[in-house]
Protein backbone atom coordinates (compact mmCIF):
# COMPACT_ATOMS: atom_id res chain seq x y z
CA UNK A 1 0.00 0.00 0.00
CA UNK A 2 1.38 3.37 -1.06
CA UNK A 3 1.49 6.25 1.28
CA UNK A 4 0.43 9.75 0.36
CA UNK A 5 4.05 10.89 0.25
CA UNK A 6 5.19 8.18 -2.22
CA UNK A 7 2.35 9.09 -4.54
CA UNK A 8 3.35 12.79 -4.64
CA UNK A 9 7.04 12.07 -5.42
CA UNK A 10 6.37 9.83 -8.38
CA UNK A 11 8.26 11.15 -11.45
CA UNK A 12 10.65 13.42 -9.57
CA UNK A 13 13.70 11.45 -10.68
CA UNK A 14 12.67 11.75 -14.32
CA UNK A 15 12.28 15.51 -14.07
CA UNK A 16 15.65 15.83 -12.34
CA UNK A 17 17.31 13.74 -15.05
CA UNK A 18 15.71 15.81 -17.81
CA UNK A 19 17.09 18.96 -16.24
CA UNK A 20 20.53 17.63 -15.29
CA UNK A 21 21.52 15.66 -18.40
CA UNK A 22 21.68 18.63 -20.84
CA UNK A 23 23.79 20.62 -18.39
CA UNK A 24 26.13 17.68 -17.90
CA UNK A 25 26.44 17.13 -21.67
CA UNK A 26 27.21 20.82 -22.19
CA UNK A 27 29.96 20.69 -19.57
CA UNK A 28 31.48 17.59 -21.19
CA UNK A 29 31.38 19.20 -24.64
CA UNK A 30 33.04 22.32 -23.22
CA UNK A 31 35.89 20.23 -21.81
CA UNK A 32 36.36 18.53 -25.19
CA UNK A 33 36.23 21.88 -27.00
CA UNK A 34 38.99 23.34 -24.88
CA UNK A 35 41.00 20.14 -25.34
CA UNK A 36 40.74 20.58 -29.12
CA UNK A 37 41.77 24.23 -28.79
CA UNK A 38 44.77 23.28 -26.65
CA UNK A 39 45.90 20.68 -29.19
CA UNK A 40 45.34 23.07 -32.10
CA UNK A 41 47.40 25.79 -30.44
CA UNK A 42 50.31 23.35 -30.10
CA UNK A 43 49.99 22.30 -33.74
CA UNK A 44 49.95 25.96 -34.84
CA UNK A 45 53.04 26.70 -32.73
CA UNK A 46 54.84 23.71 -34.25
CA UNK A 47 53.87 24.87 -37.76
CA UNK A 48 55.26 28.34 -37.09
CA UNK A 49 58.51 26.86 -35.78
CA UNK A 50 58.78 24.55 -38.78
CA UNK A 51 58.18 27.48 -41.12
CA UNK A 52 60.76 29.69 -39.48
CA UNK A 53 63.33 26.88 -39.76
CA UNK A 54 62.78 26.84 -43.53
CA UNK A 55 62.91 30.63 -43.81
CA UNK A 56 66.04 31.17 -41.72
CA UNK A 57 68.48 28.87 -43.51
CA UNK A 58 71.10 30.30 -45.81
CA UNK A 59 69.52 30.46 -49.25
CA UNK A 60 66.00 30.27 -47.77
CA UNK A 61 63.35 32.94 -48.08
CA UNK A 62 60.01 34.02 -46.63
CA UNK A 63 58.05 32.06 -49.25
CA UNK A 64 59.76 28.81 -48.24
CA UNK A 65 58.77 29.42 -44.63
CA UNK A 66 55.18 30.14 -45.55
CA UNK A 67 54.86 27.04 -47.72
CA UNK A 68 56.44 24.80 -45.06
CA UNK A 69 54.12 26.11 -42.31
CA UNK A 70 51.02 25.71 -44.51
CA UNK A 71 52.04 22.18 -45.45
CA UNK A 72 52.63 21.31 -41.78
CA UNK A 73 49.17 22.60 -40.79
CA UNK A 74 47.57 20.69 -43.65
CA UNK A 75 49.35 17.45 -42.74
CA UNK A 76 49.05 17.67 -38.95
CA UNK A 77 45.55 19.11 -38.56
CA UNK A 78 43.63 18.97 -41.84
CA UNK A 79 40.17 19.12 -40.23
CA UNK A 80 40.97 20.53 -36.79
CA UNK A 81 41.80 24.10 -37.83
CA UNK A 82 40.07 25.89 -40.69
CA UNK A 83 40.70 29.27 -42.27
CA UNK A 84 44.44 28.90 -41.75
CA UNK A 85 46.43 32.01 -42.63
CA UNK A 86 50.22 31.95 -42.65
CA UNK A 87 52.37 35.04 -43.02
CA UNK A 88 56.12 34.94 -43.30
CA UNK A 89 58.79 37.60 -43.43
CA UNK A 90 62.56 37.66 -43.60
CA UNK A 91 65.06 40.48 -43.56
CA UNK A 92 68.84 40.46 -43.31
CA UNK A 93 68.80 39.49 -39.63
CA UNK A 94 65.49 37.86 -38.70
CA UNK A 95 62.97 35.37 -40.07
CA UNK A 96 59.43 35.37 -38.69
CA UNK A 97 56.37 33.16 -39.35
CA UNK A 98 52.85 33.71 -37.98
CA UNK A 99 50.01 31.17 -38.11
CA UNK A 100 46.36 32.00 -37.48
CA UNK A 101 43.24 29.84 -37.71
CA UNK A 102 39.90 28.89 -36.14
CA UNK A 103 39.37 25.60 -34.32
CA UNK A 104 36.46 23.41 -35.41
CA UNK A 105 33.60 23.87 -33.01
CA UNK A 106 31.74 21.14 -31.13
CA UNK A 107 29.45 23.77 -29.62
CA UNK A 108 27.60 25.82 -32.25
CA UNK A 109 28.59 29.48 -32.20
CA UNK A 110 31.59 28.88 -29.93
CA UNK A 111 34.57 29.60 -32.20
CA UNK A 112 38.04 29.67 -30.67
CA UNK A 113 40.99 31.10 -32.56
CA UNK A 114 44.60 29.99 -32.46
CA UNK A 115 47.55 32.27 -33.08
CA UNK A 116 51.19 31.29 -33.06
CA UNK A 117 54.40 32.90 -34.16
CA UNK A 118 58.07 32.00 -34.28
CA UNK A 119 61.09 34.16 -34.86
CA UNK A 120 64.72 33.25 -35.40
CA UNK A 121 67.95 34.87 -36.54
CA UNK A 122 68.92 34.27 -40.15
CA UNK A 123 71.86 31.95 -40.80
CA UNK A 124 74.81 33.62 -42.48
CA UNK A 125 78.21 32.41 -43.48
CA UNK A 126 81.05 34.35 -41.88
CA UNK A 127 84.59 33.66 -42.93
CA UNK A 128 87.33 33.36 -40.33
CA UNK A 129 89.75 35.46 -42.37
CA UNK A 130 89.95 39.14 -41.46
Amino acid sequence: MRTQREHRERGDATVEAVLAVPVLLFLIMTVFQFGLWYHASHVARAAAQEGVRAARVEGGDADAGQVRAQRFMHDAAPTLVHGVEVTSSRDANTARVEVHGVVRSLIPGFDLEVDANAQSPVERFRSDTP
